[in-house]
């Protein structure tokens, strides 16, 4: 227990509060994409978004979207907490309670009536679907990228992906179909859901843009001469296969060692900063990896 405690003290000196102004901005765009295109057309965000917009649109009036956003997220995250990490859990709930009261605030205290239409596009549906999602991607992908995430439903499927034999994009994929057949059914119309699907595809390539690359896990390569102290380092934090490989530097001819370590892209911002406070010297690459084959040892 005293370890456990320690180690998490040491990752708390990893949080920045830029990053906390950042994710400010994050859950405040991604608000306004929800409360401002797709909610007042019944439009869907994906993931938890799009679950707790179902529940407040079908529930009593005292039941807001805010209140959902919380109830659903912020258990997710702390569930994930062994395996993403103390920061992202922190920074993740904290976008996602800016979300949450950003979303309040336009829907109940502002005076911008988006009751029944878009204060932007009206009740065009192609519109609202398009900038909805586009804007809410922006939101989500900047989260990610400054270390969290805003949507639970990512962060389970992190943890639960691979030992279904999906990828995080085919788990989150599955998640909102069955979201958007069950919002069919409910309603009794296929229209909203197959525009909430243009919704989609329109915050995926939003948040591909912003993090550059939505469901491709990251290969990084650190050159050190502090392979041993930074492999235990890695591995306490995720528990998965490190390989190291023999170098020596062109002009220094110092032998030196570069760990070859695979990533998701949630746990990039903690691996560099594990590595840095190890040895500030190191040199990381990071690369995309379309597949990943073969067995990790996983704790």
């Amino acid at each position: 227990m005293k370890n456990v405690m320690k180690t998490m003290k040491t990752q708390l000196h990893g949080l920045r509060p830029m990053s906390f102004l950042l994710l400010f901005a994050a859950g405040v765009i991604n608000a306004v994409g929800v409360t401002m295109f797709l909610a007042p057309v019944h439009l869907y965000d994906s993931g938890i978004s799009g679950t707790s917009m179902l529940l407040w649109q079908i529930t009593p009036e005292a039941y807001t979207l805010s209140l959902f956003l919380l109830l659903l997220n912020v258990p997710l995250f702390l569930f994930g907490l062994k395996k993403q990490g103390i920061v992202f859990t922190i920074y993740s709930i904290w976008a996602v309670f800016v979300y949450s009261a950003a979303s309040f605030i336009i829907t109940d205290i502002l005076p911008v009536d988006v009751s029944a239409a878009s204060p932007f596009a009206g009740q065009d549906l192609l519109l609202c679907a398009l900038f909805g999602g586009l804007i809410s991607g922006i939101g989500s992908g900047m989260t990610i990228r400054f270390g969290g995430a805003i949507d639970g439903i990512e962060v389970m499927a992190v943890i639960f992906a691979k030992r279904l034999g999906l990828t995080v994009g085919s788990f989150v994929m599955a998640y909102n179909v069955l979201l958007y057949i069950v919002i069919g059914c409910v309603f009794r119309s296929w229209i909203l859901p197959l525009y909430s699907i243009v919704t989609y595809c329109a915050a995926i390539k939003a948040v591909d843009f912003i993090v550059e690359g939505l469901d491709k896990a990251k290969s990084a390569m650190i050159v050190t001469t502090k392979a041993d102290a930074i492999s235990n380092a890695l591995s306490d934090a995720f528990g998965r296969g490190i390989t190291h490989i023999g170098a020596r530097g062109y002009y220094s001819g110092t032998d030196q060692t570069i760990i070859y370590f695979v990533v998701n892209r949630f746990q990039i911002a903690k691996m560099k900063a594990l590595v840095t406070e190890v040895d500030p010297d190191a040199f990381i690459t990071i690369s995309e990896v379309s597949d990943v084959l073969g067995r990790s040892v996983q704790k």
